[in-house]
């Protein structure tokens, strides 16, 4: 079984920023969030399907419609790793030759990822404001985009934004201009939804319900990109309303105060894992 490390690491003693960032992001996604940001990361996977560059790479690896849940699991487990160890410790080296071993073999282009990191960057921030028992504070926000600026660096990803607010433009900017309809949008798009459904136990013929429920969380020009047809006035409203009765009742109740323990499995991997098997691989010859 896997070993992972708890919350209290040694970076958390040491005044360094970065350090300082680890650990705030670290408490935040395994003690204060830990619903709220897996929650938002899903969605931050779903707006990267909505540009077509991105998804017929993902089509054509087959993965995500042919081994969604093994797809599903690796990601997780590999941002788990980094999140829960630290960027530097040994653990997460071994996910980033990981990383880097899968993204080499393919000619991404480096605004593609530059988006994606956005992505796992806003995607948190956003859903804990309109959705969360509180929002993120100035400093919790600013620590969490250090982590995220030291993520995408140690993944050789260049030309970094150095502010959120630049960072927030390119992902605007980028949204507006690389969006659009294609077929793979909505395969890749609906494989994913399918396996977080199937995770909560929706049964398959209640999962083109449950794309619906998914898209009224969307913005209008992220449901179009992704093919879906615009949820009602209603649905939306009805989410809305679901969503802040949630805020109200966890506002109510006491503050998470214990760590959730670290991902030490998943559906594909019941035995446990190791980094090197996760994610995918060179066809053989």
């Amino acid at each position: 079984m896997v070993d992972h490390a708890g919350i209290n690491s040694p970076c958390a003693e040491n005044a360094d920023a970065l350090c300082k960032a680890e650990a705030t992001a670290r408490r935040l996604y395994q003690v204060d969030f830990p619903w709220d940001i897996n929650k938002s990361l899903e969605f931050a996977l779903l707006r990267t399907y909505a540009v077509p560059s991105i998804s017929a790479l993902l089509d054509y690896t087959n993965e995500t419609v042919g081994r969604p849940r093994k797809r599903y699991d690796d990601t997780v487990l590999i941002i788990s790793e980094i999140l829960n160890n630290g960027l530097d410790s040994p653990r997460a080296k071994r996910a980033y030759a990981r990383l880097n071993d899968m993204h080499g073999r393919y000619a991404i282009r480096n605004d593609d990822f530059l988006y994606v990191l956005s992505t796992f960057i806003f995607s948190p921030i956003d859903w804990v404001a309109k959705y969360g028992r509180r929002p993120l504070t100035n400093e919790e926000t600013q620590d969490w985009f250090v982590f995220w600026r030291a993520f995408g660096e140690r993944m050789g990803i260049a030309d970094i934004f150095p502010t959120l607010e630049r960072f927030r433009d390119f992902s605007k900017d980028f949204e507006r201009t690389r969006y659009a309809r294609s077929k793979a949008n909505a395969k890749i798009a609906k494989a994913s939804m399918n396996v977080v459904l199937s995770g909560s136990h929706v049964p398959a013929f209640l999962r083109p319900a449950g794309h619906r429920l998914v898209m009224a969380f969307c913005e209008p020009h992220l449901v179009d990109a992704l093919g879906f047809p615009p949820p009602s006035h209603m649905l939306r409203g009805f989410v809305a309303l679901l969503m802040e009765f949630r805020r109200r009742i966890l506002r109510l109740t006491p503050p998470n105060k214990s760590a959730k323990p670290p991902m030490k499995g998943s559906k594909t991997y019941p035995e446990g894992y190791e980094i090197e098997e996760l994610g995918t691989f060179k066809p053989p010859r």
